[in-house]
């Protein structure tokens, strides 16, 4: 009822989308990088109450860990950390890691292509 983190960043150094089509949960996040490390990250949601806790979750797992911890972080670890969901919740609200990965793959491309 409270979520953490909600919003765009402004200029964002990476942004990750994944979607279920089949139940309609969309979540986008945006990160902010210095020193390879998340120094801020926000998140969009569209979806259902565990998408948005799942989103939640996940920026406050991440915020201020290395790019490699974040890229640690699983769903299965979002689900455990939000004391499990519902398995019918399970495929398609818990796929904020997955965004979150998106967004890293997205600022380390970027970081190559400079």
């Amino acid at each position: 009822q409270h979520p953490r983190n909600v919003g765009e960043i402004e200029n964002p150094d990476g942004v990750g989308t994944v979607g279920n089509p089949l139940c309609g949960d969309m979540m986008t996040f945006y990160i902010r990088v210095q020193d390879d490390r998340l120094v801020d990250v926000k998140f969009k949601t569209f979806g259902c109450g565990a998408a948005i806790a799942v989103s939640s979750m996940v920026t406050e797992m991440a915020k201020g860990k290395t790019l490699d911890e974040v890229m640690a972080i699983t769903n299965e670890k979002v689900a455990g950390q939000l004391g499990g969901l519902p398995m019918n919740k399970m495929h398609c609200s818990n796929l904020g890691a997955d965004a979150l990965h998106r967004a890293i793959e997205d600022y380390r491309s970027k970081q190559q292509q400079k």
